[in-house]
């Protein structure tokens, strides 16, 4: 179901639920177990229904056909224009963005499942909770777009095939909070991008945080990393062959068994960080990294 049916749906149950008539025949249950766990229930849909949920689609600027519509009419030469407008929560997936303008926009829930977005310019979007599952960001521009808690990957398979892809894509100042494993940011600039967790402790602030990024197996060959903040971040079996972290921040990552041959540390913060099979050859700066010994596991690195 999409967010909006399953929106519709939810507020369907809270009505049934919250009616007169439901109250009145939880009287009929006594005041045992089976009576708590019913009010329990009905005040889970309540607070789910009215808090936790997206607003209506409805609030967004443009309706899904009037989209189609106008990126028919685009091309990548003279593409469409919806930069600044609401297009939270609809359905634009498998659509070719033709490079189109979407700076500023309000993107949040939006579904671009195997959606081209490639060249297009997302700068300063809110992705947060969209669907980016196949999505191709390919050479877009999405400087100082955040990124948060989207939805990467359809079941808990974590497929690779459903990742989305980045390569070669301006990630400058970009905001990140999820689990982007298998993800193509080769070639990309993440120059002062943040990986970082949203909060110091998950759940301090919202109920939505997680204590870490994930980018296990995720492709950053070559990429620009410098200043990038990646303290925490995951990194299991990713590529990162000559990424140039120079002043990067490693601070407390797991690195297990990822390539990094190649690439430049100089000046980075490998403090806590965990190099554990990491490969090493031909690494640049190792030397000048902030926190080297007390980095772990890096006797078991290859050199």
């Amino acid at each position: 179901m999409r967010l909006q049916q399953r929106w519709q749906a939810l507020r369907s149950a809270r009505k049934t639920l919250t009616s007169v008539g439901a109250v009145e025949a939880l009287g009929g249950l006594g005041r045992g177990p089976l009576r708590f766990a019913v009010v329990m229930a009905t005040m889970a849909i309540y607070i789910a229904s009215s808090t936790v949920l997206p607003v209506p689609a409805s609030s967004a600027d443009m309706v899904t056909r009037e989209v189609t519509e106008a990126l028919v009419k685009a091309t990548r030469e003279s593409p469409a224009d919806f930069s600044g407008l609401d297009l939270s929560y609809l359905d634009l997936s498998s659509l070719d963005f033709k490079a189109a303008d979407l700076s500023d926009a309000d993107l949040y829930g939006t579904d671009f499942t195997t959606a081209n977005l490639s060249g297009a310019n997302l700068s300063h979007t809110r992705l947060d909770r969209a669907v980016l599952i196949r999505a191709d960001f390919s050479g877009a521009n999405l400087e100082a777009a955040t990124i948060l808690r989207p939805t990467v990957f359809s079941d808990m398979h974590f497929d690779r095939r459903e990742a989305p892809s980045f390569k070669g894509a301006n990630l400058k100042r970009v905001r990140v909070q999820a689990r982007i494993d298998w993800a193509d940011f080769s070639g990309a600039d993440l120059t002062a991008a943040n990986f970082s967790p949203f909060e110091d402790r998950a759940g301090e602030g919202t109920i939505t945080t997680v204590p870490r990024n994930e980018l296990r197996n995720a492709n950053f060959t070559k990429a620009i990393m410098v200043k990038t903040n990646l303290a925490r971040t995951i990194l299991h079996f990713a590529n990162l062959a000559g990424a140039d972290l120079g002043g990067a921040s490693l601070r407390e990552a797991e690195l297990i068994g990822a390539n990094l041959e190649g690439a430049n540390l100089a000046g980075a913060d490998i403090t806590g960080a965990d190099f554990a099979r990491v490969n090493l050859k031909g690494v640049r700066g190792l030397d000048t990294a902030i926190g080297l010994k007390s980095a772990l596991n890096m006797e078991t690195a290859q050199r």
